[in-house]
């Protein structure tokens, strides 16, 4: 069992929380704040516990110097102030003598927040390939490492495993609840287990579908992944996406698993993806060529419910639909009002359909929303997680 931030007398120390605030933002105004909000639970133990407490988060790409401008965490520095009702000090820096000196002037119950870690990125991409150098000196700053972000938690980064590579470490709240829950969807699931996956590649998806096919009951696709399986199926899609590399895998898929892969059975076509654009409503089998694909449709709505009605456990990752865009918001909505109607214990992973569930007034009716979509698959999938690998055990 790994060590969590409750197993460290923290009292008068620096404590580093690596979080993850990678929350979209429009001309410097957050459009959702929930992975913000569910960083809070650690950063007022820490507070409560008299430390002083330094954040850290990474946001976006960061590829060119304009980049900065777009991505700096300044935002969720504010953000954070509100929420907490408390100062946070925002220091535009990831490293040097104006934030050393911030850090070592801090007082118990003082809050620090860091530039955006991915800054690093543009020397060399020290941040992104855990630049051994840069982790020993973020890990400097502090006297214990709490990994909070679960969303990075499959990946290698300087401001992940490096630093909890040079000190005392555990976990926050937000990991210990992720790896509790979603452990739940592999050791013996309550039956029947239905999984529902969308999003656009089939690519993203393939570990996933592989590991659990077997656990799982039925397994729904929806979202701009199920062109491929249908062109593996052998329907004209005209002109939706489709991973043609992927082809061969879904055929395989679907001729091993043919009773557990449920496919969309109609779609809303456009010519674009365009808000008031003329919509069609089409049988899989009437799609022209010059249309595409965008969501699905009511009457496979009606067919995934009979799958869904009786489940005792459901994983969704991904949104059946181009939800952002008025015109193609339906299938994704009905689908969530489906499921958090249904007694199953209901667990939804991933960015963009955890903004689904925001957006439709969702979120506090599932049972537990992943705020890592990468994440959630790679533990789900049995891929070793590196940042999680590090910590120290009990």
């Amino acid at each position: 069992m790994k060590k969590t931030i409750k197993d460290y007398d923290l009292s008068g120390k620096k404590i580093i929380i690596r979080c993850d605030f990678n929350v979209p933002i429009d001309g410097g105004i957050i459009k959702d704040d929930s992975r913000i909000r569910k960083s809070l639970k650690t950063i007022k133990y820490a507070i409560k516990n008299n430390a002083k407490v330094i954040l850290m988060s990474h946001l976006g790409r960061i590829k060119t110097e304009e980049d900065k401008e777009k991505y700096t965490l300044k935002p969720v520095g504010k953000c954070l102030s509100n929420l907490l009702r408390k100062k946070v000090t925002f220091i535009d820096q990831t490293r040097g003598e104006k934030l050393e000196k911030a850090i070592n002037n801090m007082k118990n119950k003082d809050i620090i927040l860091i530039e955006n870690t991915r800054f690093e990125d543009l020397d060399g991409k020290k941040e992104s390939n855990n630049d051994q150098e840069l982790g020993k000196y973020w890990a400097s700053l502090g006297d214990i490492f709490i990994n909070d972000a679960f969303g990075t938690i499959h990946r290698a980064h300087a401001s992940n495993l490096g630093i909890a590579s040079n000190l005392p470490n555990g976990l926050g709240f937000l990991v210990e609840e992720e790896i509790k829950k979603l452990t739940k969807l592999i050791t013996k699931p309550k039956k029947p287990y239905t999984i529902i996956l969308g999003g656009a590649k089939v690519s993203d998806k393939i570990g996933v579908i592989s590991n659990l096919i077997t656990k799982a009951d039925y397994i729904l696709i929806g979202g701009g992944m199920a062109f491929t399986f249908l062109k593996a199926a052998g329907f004209n899609i005209g002109s939706s996406i489709c991973e043609k590399e992927k082809i061969n895998y879904c055929k395989e898929i679907l001729d091993k698993y043919q009773e557990k892969i449920i496919l969309p059975i109609d779609v809303i076509t456009a010519k674009e993806l365009k808000e008031n654009i003329k919509t069609n409503e089409r049988f899989i089998n009437e799609i022209e060529e010059d249309e595409l694909g965008l969501d699905i449709g009511p009457r496979t709505l009606e067919v995934f419910k009979q799958y869904l009605d009786d489940c005792k456990t459901i994983f969704w990752n991904g949104p059946v639909g181009c939800f952002e865009t008025k015109g193609f918001e339906n299938g994704t909505k009905e689908l969530l009002k489906i499921i958090t109607n249904t007694k199953a214990y209901t667990v939804v992973g991933g960015g963009d359909t955890l903004r689904a569930a925001n957006t439709f007034n969702y979120e506090n009716k599932i049972s537990h929303i992943s705020t890592g979509g990468g994440a959630s698959l790679a533990f789900l999938e049995g891929i070793e997680l590196p940042a999680l690998k590090i910590i120290d055990e009990k």
